[in-house]
């Protein structure tokens, strides 16, 4: 039996990326991968109960413990994703910028989910409702969801999945920004993991054959 890739999802608040994962899980739309850890940065996180509620175990990590720089964070973040041998890391939700060295470390492993079609509406400051009232700011009749490889550019890396969700007259931030959880979000993200863990299985269990 082919090897799973051993997946940890980052989380900073309700977790409802999450859900979408731990639900593919029991589904079988994700079977190259197990969620085996949960970490947030928020210790008041509800995703971490969502985790616990799913016997995934759930760590909060603290900046302010480790002197509030985002590189002592950063270090004891990859030492704890490397005690747990750690294949893909999934952002979801995940409302912390990782420093260039963590991407590095972890190159074509670390996946993020963001609520626009990338290279719309992405960057600093784009995250959460910030994103979708910046998009019925503008006017934009279409949005919707992307799945991308994180490095060191916020929202920069390529591409894996989008899928697109049409803006209907009397959206608000609150309303449109459910309906691209429910349409995309929780589409792409179970569908992306699945695909970027079968391959990085593949790559492991060929190398391991030669």
């Amino acid at each position: 039996m082919l090897k799973k890739a051993r997946i940890a999802v980052l989380v900073s608040g309700g977790g409802t990326n999450l859900q979408a994962l731990l639900d593919a899980e029991k589904s079988g739309i994700l079977t190259s991968g197990e969620i085996v850890l949960v970490v947030s940065n928020v210790k008041s996180a509800y995703a971490l109960e969502r985790a616990k509620n799913a016997g995934v175990e759930a760590l909060f990590i603290s900046k302010k413990a480790l002197g509030g720089t985002q590189e002592a964070f950063d270090r004891e973040l990859a030492r704890v994703l490397d005690e747990h041998r750690i294949d893909l890391i999934i952002l979801a939700g995940y409302l912390n910028i990782l420093t260039e060295a963590f991407t590095a470390r972890y190159p074509g492993r670390i996946i993020n989910v963001h609520p626009a079609l990338i290279p719309s509406f992405c960057g600093k400051g784009m995250y959460g409702l910030h994103v979708h009232e910046a998009a019925l700011a503008y006017g934009v009749k279409v949005t919707g969801a992307t799945v991308h490889y994180v490095n060191e550019v916020c929202d920069g890396g390529r591409i894996i999945a989008q899928k697109a969700v049409y803006v209907r007259d009397g959206d608000t931030p609150e309303v449109l920004q459910r309906r691209v959880m429910e349409e995309a979000e929780w589409v792409i993200l179970p569908e992306a993991a699945e695909k970027v863990s079968k391959e990085l299985m593949e790559g492991i269990n060929d190398v391991r054959s030669n």
